[in-house]
């Protein structure tokens, strides 16, 4: 089973959130449609911008908590190399 380090936007330079799950799709369409109350419903974070694939939760989990104590700046540069533009990844992912 594979689980999914992932980092939402709001917008370019919004707000950013980090979360762990083994169903990507399922998830982002959560925080899409806002139904799970929470911190990306009330500040509209719901742009996929980066994620990562591991083969097991514990690594997943390790690497979650690893980006949670990165410097925004660093977050910003690691999937800006891979993302400038800061595009929605979702819509590719349901494709």
């Amino acid at each position: 089973m594979a689980y999914y380090v992932y980092i939402l936007a709001s917008k370019k330079h919004g707000t950013l959130y980090i979360g762990v799950t083994n169903d990507l799709v399922r998830r982002v369409y959560q925080h899409r449609t806002k139904t799970v109350p929470g911190f990306t419903s009330k500040y509209g974070v719901d742009k996929l911008v980066l994620f990562e694939i591991y083969d097991d939760a514990v690594s997943a989990i390790a690497r979650e908590k690893e980006l949670k104590t990165w410097r925004r700046d660093w977050k910003t540069r690691l999937f800006e190399e891979q993302n400038p533009n800061w595009d929605d990844l979702y819509p590719g992912l349901t494709k």
